[in-house]
């Protein structure tokens, strides 16, 4: 064996202990979790519910810090870009996996720049449609719209959202021919449909559910894979003769790659476990999202998953944004 290798061996080994000292020795000073969203919604309520339960189990001070813009593509830039010491992670959207595919130059990629944690939440769409549209199941609506022969408009909360995608996902396993109106936000969507100025949407579970229940738009189904406790009467779209079809927001934790599998494991462990709070799991749900908490290998693999699966989507649908 060479000088040279010697070296290098010893050089590993010190890194190795180091590493695993560091490891051994977390946390002792306060972490950040940034969030990609201003304060308020989901995510942020989803970073506020978790955060005490994470300052116990640690028994250090998790300081939250909202970094919003550019769909997230702040944050998560900032994320993949801080030191693997454990002391700096983020609550991510889905929109961390498909920003890449939707926008140019995207500076992070999304399995290569980071260690996944745990996912925290899903967020199904429902599909709705203003009650003029006579259409009762989601093969009505599919004769509704070819009848209409490009006239039937649907909203969107905007280009790249979960619901836009939604949209092409059902036009591209559909083969119809339809207006999509984007619009600055959910809500704005959602009212444009209520006041019948666009005849349909997929809107998250959240917004839709009151005025499904107020009878002021028409639930036909639900975007997640089975059905759902947040609307368990509903079929899945999959169900409702479009196979495969599955579409979820979602929100999760990642850490800088490299981080050390110890500390993963550590922040892996406390999340989890305060998302099984019995009032995290309550409020959560009373928000009309499903709280998950799974191994960082799952959410490494759904990570993938979703980053490959609309990328041809976007492909597919010609989708480009500046």
């Amino acid at each position: 064996m060479t000088l040279r290798q010697i070296a290098a061996l010893a050089i590993t080994g010190t890194l190795a202990l180091s590493a695993n000292a560091q490891a051994q020795d977390y946390p002792n000073r306060p972490i950040r979790m940034i969030v990609a969203v201003p304060p308020g919604g989901p995510a942020d309520t989803l970073a506020r519910l978790v955060g005490p339960h994470l300052n116990t189990g640690l028994g250090q001070t998790v300081v939250i810090d909202n970094r919003p813009g550019a769909n997230g593509g702040i944050a998560y830039d900032m994320a993949a870009r801080s030191a693997p010491d454990g002391y700096t992670f983020v609550l991510v959207a889905a929109g961390v996996a498909i920003n890449p595919s939707l926008y140019p130059n995207v500076p992070y990629h999304p399995v290569k720049d980071f260690a996944p944690v745990t996912l925290g939440i899903t967020v199904p769409n429902i599909l709705v449609v203003h009650p003029s549209v006579p259409a009762r199941s989601v093969k009505e609506l599919i004769a509704e719209i070819k009848a209409r022969k490009g006239g039937f408009v649907f909203a969107s909360a905007g280009n790249g959202t979960s619901g836009h995608l939604a949209l092409e996902q059902f036009r591209l396993s559909t083969g119809t021919a339809f207006v999509h109106v984007p619009y600055k936000g959910g809500a704005p969507a959602l009212q444009e449909t209520l006041a019948g100025q666009t005849q349909a949407l997929f809107s998250i579970a959240l917004a839709a559910t009151p005025q499904v229940k107020a009878g002021k738009v028409r639930a036909l189904a639900i975007t997640s894979a089975k059905r759902s406790p947040v609307a368990p009467e509903l079929p899945t779209v999959a169900e409702s003769g479009l196979p495969d079809f599955e579409v979820i927001g979602w929100f999760g934790w990642l850490a800088p790659a490299q981080t050390n599998k110890a500390i993963i494991a550590r922040l892996n462990q406390e999340l989890v476990r305060a998302l099984g709070n019995a009032e995290v799991r309550e409020r959560l749900l009373s928000m009309a999202t499903e709280p998950v908490g799974d191994k960082p290998e799952e959410f490494g693999r759904f990570i993938r998953s979703e980053h490959e699966k609309w990328g041809k989507v976007i492909k597919a649908a010609n989708i480009k944004l500046q």
